[in-house]
């Protein structure tokens, strides 16, 4: 199982509390996630990603681990701890301004 926090204005769209638990087939990677994730919440298509390209949107970032993985390819393998479900994959709400 895969764990992944959602920011709440989308936990509140997908009408969830807490964590969500995703069975992902394949390599664990920000995509095959996100794709698991779409699957299950449907409402969620395009609110993280563009619906055509699967980009990533300005204010949405990625993080595992301590790390940010926003800029990192939707292939890239996520980390043993994400994989294995001792550590989620974060979905955060990113802010701009001064």
């Amino acid at each position: 199982m895969i764990r992944v926090v959602l920011p709440a204005h989308l936990k509140v769209l997908a009408e969830v509390h807490g964590e969500v638990e995703l069975e992902v087939a394949g390599p664990i990677t920000p995509g095959s996630v996100l794709d698991a994730l779409e699957a299950r919440y449907p409402v969620l298509c395009g609110t993280i990603r563009d619906h055509g390209t699967h980009r990533r949107r300005a204010f949405v970032r990625y993080y595992a681990c301590e790390r940010d993985l926003s800029h990192d390819p939707p292939d890239t393998p996520l980390p043993e701890p994400v994989a294995t479900g001792a550590e989620p994959f974060l979905i955060i709400g990113a802010m701009a301004g001064g």
